[in-house]
């Protein structure tokens, strides 16, 4: 049985990327007092959204990844779809990083609102590359 290493090594990143923006949505809540909700704190729910964009994203795109890995046994597709989807989600936590990023009311273009362009596109396009890649595959079969 072939393991596919390539999802293997993604997964490995984003774990750890997701597990960093808990422990820093946690410890705002904490030095807020926080326990639940926003309670009318930008910063804390720039760092909640954050966190849950890429929950939302991550463990989908690694669940199709993994089938796609799995039809095809990896290659260059798999490994280049893997690759600019991790860049393109620690891209979307740099442009998070600070308000400027998060709540911009499209005033200002700062470095911050180009890295979340920049890391919302990337996810939007691997994931749909990805599902018709998978798509392609199974009508193939």
């Amino acid at each position: 049985m072939a393991y596919p290493l390539t999802t293997a090594m993604a997964g490995a990143f984003l774990i750890i990327l997701q597990q960093l923006l808990m422990m820093n949505t946690g410890t705002h809540r904490a030095k807020a007092k926080i326990g639940v909700g926003l309670s009318d704190d930008q910063e804390l729910e720039r760092k909640v959204r954050r966190h849950g964009n890429l929950a939302e994203n991550a463990a989908l795109f690694l669940v199709i990844l993994a089938l796609v890995e799995g039809f095809t046994g990896g290659g260059s597709v798999v490994r280049s779809l893997a690759a600019i989807f991790v860049l393109a989600r620690i891209s979307h936590a740099i442009g998070f990083m600070s308000l400027s990023g998060s709540h911009a009311d499209g005033s200002a273009f700062t470095p911050f609102v180009f890295f979340r362009m920049i890391g919302a596109m990337g996810t939007g396009l691997t994931g749909i590359a990805l599902g018709l890649y998978l798509a392609y595959l199974l009508a193939t079969l």
